[in-house]
């Protein structure tokens, strides 16, 4: 007997054991299989979810209402669980993830705010198809107990002090909206173009998230739970809404999030006219929406704007709402059913859309291992592959700032002793940023700049990023002592993170003072690195001569002190741009919960397009180590007539047609195309992104139109010395339209400019 276990074990240790397939229905090895219609592949989606449901009894339809669902075993139903996280990466945010298997670490890419930055829809596309493979990779192991996904996070940045705003691609709908669809696309296994056909089998679910108007976590007393969002009709269509928009249409996202605000005295998650009019009405919103966590019982508890646990139920049920993340209707819904507050037709419509989702996911089609996905195998997840698209990632979002006399890059032979400082210079945790999951690897900046310079000396400079004590002598002798200094300040998730606002614009603590004492005491220009989300009032920096280079580095991901060395020794041409605005200090006076976005007497106004005061760095801002010249071809058309018979006159006395009235096969004839010639007229190759914006010819004048804004982007890869042309399409409809003070999109008659970099051309519209 002791041979034979003896030779077992052996067995085990040469061959291992294989593992149980992850949690999934209809296994056809079960006789009773063959009698579901719900397990039928060959029959439509929508009749086997119905088959499903049908033989639910009520405590059983009730139990599958919220985010952990029960298990069903009497139809072979597995346990669900709806809530997991993958921002910027399979993460450990949610329950649905464990790494405590054959997956210990995922690839975590940089912050989503950073890879923004690289204003590339092609590499975010990549990033999310990583994302959904190490999702199934990580299924497949049997460490998931659900393959739904809530992110990406699509709101939009428009305060600087929002400390979720690095969640985000940043302040510009149509870029935001394009950031949506190029991830859903990735992450649910559809091509880059849109062409895949999905229904049958995504790869991973993805769920546009916060629904809507949603950019205030907790401020001066202000909380998001009872924070009622006064938006105006022109300012959630322009600004709020398109990226949701693109997200369901484009994207065709199979999940949305309702968020925990109200938006003018009602509750997102209780918004018929949001949730079932706008997306499932409207945009033909096709899959499930999720409620934040907790987002119903704050309907009744905090908000007061039901009177009774069981309306805060038929409130959300009633609304389109399926799915509670939380207890509440669990808890709730069996009460509000013997209330009559709501029906089990209700229940009945948010359970389709459930089990659609989880159908579509290759959960009832037996072992998901032998299906579409089933062959990504655990060992796929942190594969070099994965980690050097981590590392472009950083590489291609890094913001060059500022340049003085080419301080940088470094010389790589001539550096013979270099300081390192400051408090972000060793932390790997601060380089992930918020909904992160454990790492395959990481290299701080210091360790990565000592690849460079061996006896790189470092000193942390603050106690924390706080910065509350700084030991500013200590670090004032070691940058006397060193060819050049290298300062790693700025932020971290302790200044600003999900349910945090800043209350500052400026660097924490004595970081001001501790950076502007080592550039006066080191013998050279010194360069400062700041890794954080938000934007920080760096003025003092801008204005210092002896502060010659400035780096934005965000949260750059696990492979993001590795992009930072090589930027700053040259061993990359950074070409990042800014998707946000960088304000001064005295935006702060500006109160965080005035939604508006145009400007008024005594308001600034909010984000690139509506913004008139001063700026310390402008949307769209990057260096480079190449210079790159612009010039803009004319238009296939520069004359266009949009012969509508509906013209109506605004009270500026502009000619207008409704977009509306336009319809589909009006707006596709409306476009016209413009080739720019790109030059890199440096010495080094480098990724340029090239931005074009639009303005009207009365500009933002009245506050009703936008300063400009960006219509296209694209990035393009130029040796030194090379040309290329890249030819951009602008759409009448979705780029030079505006809305009007009803939350109309109007097309207006007049002279536009396109503009790229100081290369402009005017395009004459004619309604």
């Amino acid at each position: 007997m002791a041979k034979q276990l003896l030779l077992l074990l052996l067995l085990f240790i040469v061959h291992g054991v294989e593992s149980a397939p992850p949690p999934h229905s209809c296994d056809p090895s079960n006789p009773t299989t063959k009698l579901y219609q719900f397990c039928r592949t060959d029959l439509p989606i929508g009749k086997r979810a119905r088959d499903l449901v049908s033989r639910l009894t009520i405590d059983e339809k009730i139990s599958q209402l919220v985010n952990t669902a029960p298990g069903i075993p009497r139809l072979g139903v597995p346990a669900y669980e709806w809530w997991s996280e993958a921002l910027h990466g399979v993460a450990y945010a949610g329950p649905g993830i464990r790494f405590n298997g054959t997956v210990k670490a995922a690839t975590s890419f940089p912050q989503v705010i950073l890879t923004a930055a690289s204003f590339d829809s092609y590499e975010w596309f990549r990033i999310a198809q990583v994302i959904g493979k190490e999702a199934r990779g990580v299924y497949n192991a049997g460490q998931a107990n659900g393959m739904t996904f809530w992110a990406p996070n699509i709101n939009i940045f428009r305060d600087p002090r929002w400390g979720r705003g690095q969640e985000t691609p940043g302040e510009d709908p149509m870029m935001t909206g394009t950031y949506a669809v190029a991830y859903v696309r990735g992450l649910q296994g559809d091509s880059f173009d849109g062409r895949k056909t999905l229904s049958n089998h995504l790869q991973a679910s993805a769920c546009c998230k916060h629904f809507t108007a949603y950019d205030l976590d907790r401020w001066k007393g202000i909380t998001r739970y009872v924070f009622n969002a006064q938006v105006s009709l022109a300012d959630l269509a322009e600004t709020y809404q398109p990226p949701f928009k693109k997200c369901i249409e484009e994207g065709r996202a199979s999940g949305i999030m309702c968020a925990y605000n109200r938006v003018n005295g009602i509750p997102s998650c209780a918004d018929p006219n949001l949730l079932t009019r706008t997306a499932r009405g409207q945009w033909a919103f096709r899959g499930y929406i999720t409620s934040d966590c907790d987002a119903v019982s704050i309907i009744y508890d905090a908000q007061g704007y039901a009177k009774s646990p069981e309306d805060a139920v038929a409130d959300v049920l009633k609304a389109g709402m399926d799915v509670n993340c939380g207890s509440y209707l669990q808890k709730h819904t069996k009460s509000a059913l013997q209330q009559k507050k709501v029906s089990e037709t209700d229940i009945d419509r948010a359970l389709l859309n459930l089990f659609s989702v989880r159908i579509r996911l290759g959960l009832f089609n037996g072992d998901p291992t032998k299906l579409p996905y089933g062959n990504i195998s655990p060992n796929e997840v942190c594969s070099p592959a994965h980690q050097a698209l981590a590392l472009d990632a950083a590489r291609n979002g890094i913001v060059l700032l500022k340049n003085n006399l080419k301080l940088l890059p470094f010389s790589k032979r001539s550096v013979s002793s270099l300081a390192v400082i400051g408090p972000n210079a060793h932390v790997v945790k601060t380089l992930l940023g918020n909904y992160a999951g454990p790492p395959c690897k990481t290299v701080t900046p210091l360790d990565a700049l000592r690849s460079y310079v061996k006896n790189a000396v470092y000193h942390q400079g603050c106690d924390s990023v706080a910065c509350s004590n700084a030991a500013i002598d200590q670090a004032v002798a070691i940058a006397k002592n060193a060819d050049h200094v290298v300062l790693i300040m700025g932020l971290d998730q302790t200044q600003e993170k999900e349910d945090f606002d800043r209350v500052d614009l400026s660097l924490p603590g004595k970081q001001q003072e501790l950076i502007t004492s080592v550039a006066n005491a080191a013998k050279k220009p010194v360069v400062l690195v700041l890794i954080c989300g938000g934007p920080v009032d760096i003025s003092f920096a801008a204005n210092n001569n002896k502060i010659g280079s400035i780096i934005w580095a965000g949260y750059p991901g696990e492979a993001g002190g590795i992009a930072i060395s090589e930027i700053i020794f040259g061993d990359h041409n950074p070409g990042g741009r800014l998707p946000v605005t960088w304000y001064p200090q005295s935006f702060v006076n500006i109160q965080m919960t005035d939604m508006r976005m145009r400007s008024a007497t005594g308001y600034p106004g909010r984000t690139y397009k509506f913004y008139k005061g001063p700026k310390v760095y402008e949307f769209g801002h990057g260096l480079s180590y190449s210079a790159y010249s612009y010039r803009l071809k004319t238009l296939a058309e520069t004359n266009l007539y949009l012969n509508q018979s509906k013209a109506q006159t605004n009270s500026d006395s502009v000619r207008y047609t409704l977009v509306s009235e336009m319809g589909k096969e009006g707006c596709d004839v409306a476009k016209t195309k413009v080739t720019v010639e790109v030059e890199n007229q440096g010495e080094m190759a480098g990724k340029h992104p090239v931005l074009m914006f639009a303005r009207h010819e009365r500009g933002g004048e009245d506050g009703k139109r936008a300063e400009k804004q960006l219509v296209g982007f694209k990035s393009i890869v130029l040796s030194n010395g090379e040309k290329a042309e890249m030819e951009f399409e602008i759409g009448l409809c979705e780029h030079l339209s505006r809305a009007n003070e009803f939350g109309v999109m109007v097309l207006e008659e007049g002279k536009y400019f396109l503009t790229v970099g100081d290369s402009e051309l005017p395009l004459i519209v004619n309604v």
